[in-house]
């Protein structure tokens, strides 16, 4: 017994060393210390007191450092941003849905709920690509930016709402290459006016191929319906659907293969841009990841799992609101979806373009619309195969050649490598005609 309160004696005075007073510390040096009397002594009530009452301190304060930080996390995303203040318009659609059902006030509504949602999911994927450093957080930028078309889509599925799924993807593909690529291009040519910007032309080049591939994967299927010429009338346009869905996969997948073993030194790194000058400009200047790389994770969760419940309302409210604002399907789906589910990859492209770093504001824009054209696309296509629902790549004649031109027009943007204010411009203007023209466009009857 009398070693025990030896090994505790010790504790007590070791780590109390800085409490105790300069009396006991004389002591301590005395050699008093090996005198097991004068160590059972020295253990009062008042040390014993003075130790639990430390030891519980450091619990308080790992508990009020843990609420600190969640009070800190919640602060940086929720209320550093003014486009936040949408965000209790979700759950007002939602309140709006239960009392009587209104669809144009609940579609409104809900797209205005989106909005804040889908740019802060576009943050933490920005604050999550610190972490898992620049290739794979450009892969994981494209994937969570496009994670509200997603949602969206199968959400449209599961109500058999095939037409919306192939309007909403078309749509986004179109306002990314047009919409948000000529805004990056406008502000950053705005910022930098005396120069042209310069991008990387090879990335460029790729990434043009992918699309004008899935444009054929596209046309193919529109032109035998429209010609009659299937062999089995009905079943040969989704069978060849399919099978080019899954062969698209295929592709995609190797394209990410190539992009993450083969070819990483032909894709310059966030860390280390080529500025104009010819000089590697670090980023070392910018702000570092506001929050943790599991802060950003569980963020991630909480905007997909918000957007998954306000899309579920939002798509049942679509038709009701082109009766209720006579506006054609066509046109909310091609033109005011898109623009809401593309707030994130919006903001970024433009921060970057005006950091001249125009190669991540070209990934963000013309990688999005890769993604949703050979991945998005065909595998709502799977999805829709394996729910029973007849979803295939025929999207209409219209639509087809509008996706077709458009990439043709981008390509020939793209094949310089340059950009400038004036570009951008044009590419704003075409995005106007597309939605003009959409919005006089009737969605054909299927028959």
């Amino acid at each position: 017994m009398n070693y025990k309160l030896q090994v505790v004696g010790i504790q007590s005075q070791l780590e109390m060393g800085s409490v105790v007073e300069n009396g006991s510390m004389h002591e301590f040096e005395d050699g008093s210390l090996f005198s097991p009397e004068s160590a059972t002594q020295k253990i009062l009530p008042s040390h014993i007191a003075v130790y639990e009452s430390v030891s519980g301190g450091f619990q308080a304060t790992g508990s009020k450092r843990w609420r600190r930080d969640v009070y800190r996390s919640i602060k940086t995303v929720v209320f550093s941003n003014k486009l936040n203040l949408l965000m209790p318009v979700g759950p007002l659609a939602i309140f709006i849905h239960q009392l009587h059902g209104h669809n144009g006030w609940v579609f409104f509504l809900s797209l205005l709920g989106i909005i804040p949602l889908a740019e802060r999911l576009g943050y933490a994927t920005e604050q999550l690509a610190f972490y898992t450093g620049p290739t794979v957080g450009g892969l994981l930028n494209a994937t969570f930016g496009n994670a509200t078309e997603l949602i969206i889509a199968v959400y449209a599925l599961k109500s058999k709402m095939i037409r919306v799924v192939q309007l909403s993807l078309l749509g986004s593909i179109l306002s990314n290459m047009l919409l948000v690529l000529g805004c990056a291009f406008f502000c950053g040519g705005l910022v930098f006016h005396q120069k042209e910007q310069v991008f990387n032309k090879a990335t460029a080049i790729v990434n043009s191929g992918l699309l004008l591939m899935a444009v054929m994967g596209l046309v193919f299927p529109a032109v035998l319906h429209y010609t009659h010429t299937e062999v089995h009338y009905g079943k040969s346009e989704l069978a060849l659907s399919r099978f080019s869905s899954c062969v698209m996969l295929v592709v995609y997948a190797a394209y990410l293969f190539f992009q993450l073993r083969g070819q990483k030194d032909s894709y310059v790194p966030i860390s280390e841009e080529v500025s104009q000058n010819g000089e590697i400009a670090d980023d070392n200047d910018d702000e570092g990841p506001e929050i943790s790389k599991w802060e950003s994770v569980i963020w991630l969760g909480i905007m997909t799992a918000w957007i998954s419940i306000l899309s579920e309302y939002l798509v049942d409210a679509i038709e009701g609101a082109s009766h209720a604002w006579n506006i054609p399907i066509a046109f909310i789906g091609v033109i005011l979806l898109p623009i809401v589910g593309n707030a994130a990859e919006h903001a970024s492209a433009i921060m970057f373009a005006m950091k001249d770093k125009l190669d991540i504001s070209l990934g963000v824009a013309i990688g999005s619309s890769t993604q949703i054209s050979m991945f998005a696309i065909p595998f709502c296509v799977v999805v829709g195969w394996m729910m029973g629902q007849p979803m295939d790549l025929n999207f209409q004649l219209f639509e087809t050649a509008t996706l077709f031109i458009t990439v043709i027009v981008v390509a020939f943007f793209l094949q310089e490598g340059t950009s400038n204010y004036f570009k951008g411009l044009m590419l704003i203007l075409c995005y106007v005609i597309v939605a003009a023209s959409f919005f006089v466009h009737e969605d054909p009857v299927p028959t």
